[in-house]
């Protein structure tokens, strides 16, 4: 490469060998950063339960944020690539346009930025079993590669392959399982060291929102995948029926946390949760009366209310609760 090119007007100043800086927001775009509140839910839940237990270590937890937010940076590049590849990506699409689609990054580009986000995801995973853990070849240290390995495999497979589980209506399970049930009992148990039966619940109440998120994404965008063979929930039940869901769906999120909080009762205060109670609502009431593109402005509503909903929940137990 040509120093002097490099200093020429009109050209995009780039790092020889490296990433063109002029292209960094397009990265940033697909990282799609409004996902991340919601992917710290269940990791600051199981953090604060374990707190409330009387069970902290920061260097795990902090490294189950990292790996957490590595993991979702993932999951968006894939599932970018995947919608690409299917043609499900096209002018139709009701979402923001994506950085492939528009040209801005090119296809060897974005998957040297894929694999690069399964090393990061890899090796911070690696690194907050071996600080959790005695030693990485334990039986919990390898419960949790082998977890860790999954939600990576996960990620890729929403929408990347023949076998994309995202085409086929299972995504809902997925989130369900890695963004509830794997995110909160995983945190917890890299920082206590054990696992409680009740600990499904707030657990199941975090995955229950998540999901929440990605049926509005597909009501959203139901006729687009309904055209290009995606076969999401809505696809298959329908846009009202698929409404009736989402009322279901945040419903339980509340009833299982209510569940879970009589199990640790002391006082009204462990309630503290429902505050967001009145945010839930109103975005049911919005997404009750509106349909497609409309709807993309609740993304942003329902993911920051269940991170709220998170925090409040965790905080009320560490606040209101003797340790055990």
């Amino acid at each position: 490469m040509n120093k002097a090119d490099d200093s020429q007007p009109g050209r995009p100043f780039h790092i020889s060998g490296g990433i063109n800086m002029h292209k960094i927001k397009y990265y940033i775009a697909s990282f799609r950063l409004r996902t991340l509140p919601l992917s710290l839910s269940g990791i600051l839940l199981g953090g604060l339960l374990a707190k409330a237990n009387g069970s902290f270590a920061l260097l795990p937890f902090v490294l189950a944020i990292t790996t957490t937010l590595c993991l979702q940076i993932l999951s968006n590049l894939a599932n970018e690539l995947g919608d690409l590849q299917k043609g499900t990506d096209n002018s139709d699409r009701l979402g923001p346009i994506r950085s492939i689609q528009s040209g801005a990054l090119s296809l060897h580009e974005f998957k040297r930025t894929i694999a690069l986000f399964i090393i990061l995801s890899a090796i911070s995973g690696i690194a907050l079993i071996y600080t959790a853990f005695d030693h990485l070849w334990e039986r919990d240290g390898i419960i949790m590669l082998l977890l860790g390995a999954a939600a990576i495999v996960a990620a890729i497979k929403y929408t990347v392959g023949k076998g994309a589980y995202g085409y086929h209506g299972l995504g809902d399970l997925f989130v369900f399982l890695f963004f509830g049930l794997l995110s909160v009992c995983g945190s917890y148990f890299v920082i206590a060291h054990q696992l409680r039966w009740e600990l499904f619940l707030p657990a199941a109440s975090i995955g229950l929102l998540s999901t929440g998120v990605l049926n509005l994404n597909n009501m959203r965008d139901i006729e687009n995948d309904r055209h290009s063979g995606k076969r999401t929930i809505p696809v298959k039940i329908g846009l009202q029926k698929a409404k009736y869901y989402q009322v279901g769906l945040i419903t339980g999120a509340v009833i299982c946390m209510c569940l879970y909080t009589l199990t640790q009762f002391h006082t009204l205060k462990h309630f503290l949760f429902l505050l967001v109670l009145p945010l839930f609502v109103l975005h049911l009431k919005k997404v009750a009366k509106d349909q497609g593109r409309e709807l993309d402005s609740q993304l942003k509503v329902l993911s920051l209310s269940t991170l709220l909903f998170a925090l409040l929940s965790g905080l009320a137990q560490v606040l209101f609760t003797a340790p055990l």
